[in-house]
């Protein structure tokens, strides 16, 4: 057969080759979509702004791009950041459990910490402080981390050790990192035991000394009217546990007075123990704290432990301060519960009390 115009050379197009752009054609194409999606961008972040002048929110530029797109970003909250470790002093937060054991842990709650203190000491001055943290101050238990927004959890500070204990590291990590950051001072260690183990080892070393100014008196909580006179008292590890944990008769605060004078009377009795002429009390009182107290202290060195209780002791003046509405805190409402917020609704003036509270 044949064609007209023979001289013509038709060939077969090659599905397979790659089709040729033209590289002007394909420039324009980019620049004009660039264009597009940048003015885009540019409207809604316009939109954007008048809302936050409403508000009066700055974001950055980084920010709204990000906002943008849907990823929501937070700025590091300065409340929030962990201190560094201070070679010079040496901070121990101590905590009291209800433990499974205690009749108000009956229906949950047996990892809240009920009694949370830290004991603060300066290596070179030899000067020591003890700072009570109300149980109701209300904290970011949880934040995001990261340059992405991932959430905070606010609850009260007696839950933190119960938190980590289930979702974190442990519940002695999560809460030393968190007291670090709301107190500004670096936790080196910390001490937990339930009030079962408070009620033993008090027993153990023969009971607790205190002195009162006033007569001590809780009529509701124990069943029957529990009761202490002005002047000295001599009790046992049940009735010192009535006396720091009583509540209906005063307030949390005051509560937290009387668990400094139980906690300092119990170290003077530890710290007193006498290995050389009594041996088989020290080391039965040693093995008995080993044995009911969670600790990162390493509690197998007995030497440390009671050498840095008298160095505390033998401090000139322990000051002792408890955090209250008196000063450095106010009275709020969050989720239908009671809290206490640091006044100023940041923890500045609270980390300054930790700053100051060795000078």
């Amino acid at each position: 057969m044949s064609y007209p115009n023979e001289q013509h050379n038709f060939t077969q197009p090659d599905f397979n080759e790659k089709p040729r752009l033209n590289k002007r054609r394909l420039g324009v194409i980019i620049l004009f979509s660039l264009i597009f999606a940048l003015g885009y961008i540019g409207i809604k972040i316009m939109n954007q702004s008048n809302v936050i002048e409403i508000t009066n929110k700055s974001d950055s530029f980084w920010q709204k791009i990000t906002n943008f797109f849907g990823v929501e970003t937070k700025l590091i909250d300065s409340d929030y950041i962990m201190p560094k470790e201070d070679s010079n002093r040496f901070d121990l937060l101590i905590m009291g459990l209800r433990g499974e054991n205690d009749a108000d842990a009956k229906n949950g709650g047996a990892l809240l910490t009920d009694t949370m203190m830290v004991l603060s000491f300066d290596k070179t001055t030899k000067k020591s402080s003890l700072i009570s943290i109300p149980r109701d101050l209300y904290v970011k238990i949880s934040a995001g981390s990261g340059p992405v927004y991932e959430g905070d959890k606010k609850a009260k500070i007696n839950s933190a050790y119960e938190y980590g204990h289930y979702r974190k590291n442990g519940g002695i990590n999560f809460t030393k990192e968190l007291v670090s950051k709301i107190t500004g001072i670096y936790i080196d260690k910390a001490v937990v035991l339930d009030f079962s183990s408070f009620e033993k080892i008090i027993d153990q070393v023969g009971g607790i000394d205190i002195v009162l100014t006033a007569p001590f008196k809780e009529a509701q909580q124990w069943g029957y009217e529990f009761y202490l006179p002005a002047g000295p008292n001599h009790l046992d590890g049940k009735n010192a546990l009535y006396y720091a944990r009583s509540r209906f008769s005063s307030n949390d605060f005051d509560r937290s007075k009387r668990q400094q004078e139980v906690i300092f009377a119990l170290k003077e009795k530890i710290t007193n123990l006498n290995f050389l002429s009594d041996p088989i009390k020290t080391l039965s009182v040693l093995n008995n704290i080993r044995s009911n107290v969670k600790t990162d202290l390493n509690i197998w060195n007995t030497k440390e432990l009671l050498d840095l209780g008298r160095e505390v002791n033998s401090s000139e003046k322990i000051k002792k301060y408890v955090i209250t509405t008196e000063n450095l805190l106010y009275e709020s409402r969050a989720e239908e519960l009671y809290v206490l917020l640091p006044k100023g609704d940041n923890f500045s003036k609270i980390k300054q009390l930790f700053q100051d509270s060795l000078k």
